[in-house]
């Protein structure tokens, strides 16, 4: 009898989806809410098929457990499971792709909207008075800007790159690519450096792997133009965090709207919590959340597994 657990289901936030077909789609299964490290062989026993999302299924791990067969991700990055060792043990690995480019792309305009048009900062001006006090009509205390017109830099033009471009188009953009990080150079995409020497929005959609860890660091940060957003709803360390806060401080770059950071959740004491820090949207990793593409994940993690039974393996990652 083919049994499976789940090991962070409420890391999905469960209660407006639909999990039943999930739930039958296997003789047996276990949910967890979570799992700690020190939770991980016990909540996972005997199961031949593991979903999870960010739960680290390392080396040692993997080899404590001789029934695992198949390992669902709930999510499109691999970086928390050693794929090497799974292909060695024969363990399939499968991810969801695609699953959130509507919710993530509208995030991502949400955020660069949010920063021109100076939105926060009008909201909490109404809520001080400072409209009831003004000699007319208006307040216009905060410079609006459109973006027609602005330069956009996509750096990672995969299925979120392609769907933030089409938002991003639909409101006047100009939208330049960047190169694949440590890739050949390629017609119509142009190198990171000049990609943020001339953006006025730079907006990150790429993988972490090695080649893409702090890609965004202090040096990086210092060839963006001075009004410059950028924009990271891909991975937290992609970006040099501290790095990054020095540079809102001295007003290297205009502005960053960030919704992964290196360290999830973060700690009281991260770079990027300082009370200190200008011209900063933070929003804790909700681009992808939206209703739909959570239920996507699902329906696209039950027919992973009904793959897999069937001896046809969907979105398998390879090592």
């Amino acid at each position: 009898m083919t049994s499976g657990v789940v090991l962070d289901l409420a890391s999905l936030h469960p209660a407006d989806l639909d999990l039943s077909g999930l739930k039958s789609c296997l003789p047996a299964w276990r949910f967890f809410d979570a799992t700690a490290q020190e939770e991980r062989i016990a909540h996972i026993g005997d199961a031949q098929v593991v979903v999870l999302n960010k739960v680290v299924l390392d080396e040692p791990i993997l080899r404590a457990l001789p029934r695992l067969r198949l390992i669902c991700l709930t999510a499109t990055g691999t970086n928390n499971v050693d794929l090497a060792t799974a292909s060695e043990l024969g363990v399939v690995v499968s991810n969801v792709r695609a699953y959130a480019t509507d919710s993530v792309a509208q995030h991502v305009m949400a955020m660069i909207l949010a920063h021109h048009t100076r939105l926060l900062e009008y909201n909490a001006a109404v809520r001080r008075g400072d409209w009831s006090r003004s000699p007319q009509f208006c307040l216009l205390d905060y410079p609006v800007r459109e973006l027609r017109g602005m330069t956009l830099g996509i750096v990672g033009y995969g299925e979120l790159g392609h769907g933030v471009e089409r938002l991003a188009r639909a409101f006047g953009m100009e939208v330049l690519i960047s190169q694949r990080p440590g890739g050949e150079p390629a017609p119509g995409r142009m190198p990171l450096e000049e990609l943020l020497q001339r953006a006025d929005v730079v907006t990150l959609h790429v993988p972490l792997a090695p080649n893409t860890e702090h890609l965004i660091d202090a040096r990086h940060l210092a060839l963006m133009q001075p009004h410059a957003l950028l924009v990271n709803a891909a991975r937290g360390a992609v970006v040099d965090n501290r790095a990054l806060a020095d540079a809102l401080r001295d007003g290297t770059i205009g502005g960053a709207a960030i919704d992964v950071l290196d360290r999830e959740p973060p700690p009281a004491d991260h770079p990027l919590l300082a009370g200190d820090i200008p011209n900063l949207i933070l929003t804790p990793h909700t681009a992808w959340a939206g209703r739909q593409a959570r239920q996507n994940v699902v329906e696209q993690t039950l027919a992973n597994i009904e793959g897999f039974l069937q001896g046809h393996p969907r979105n398998q990652v390879l090592a």
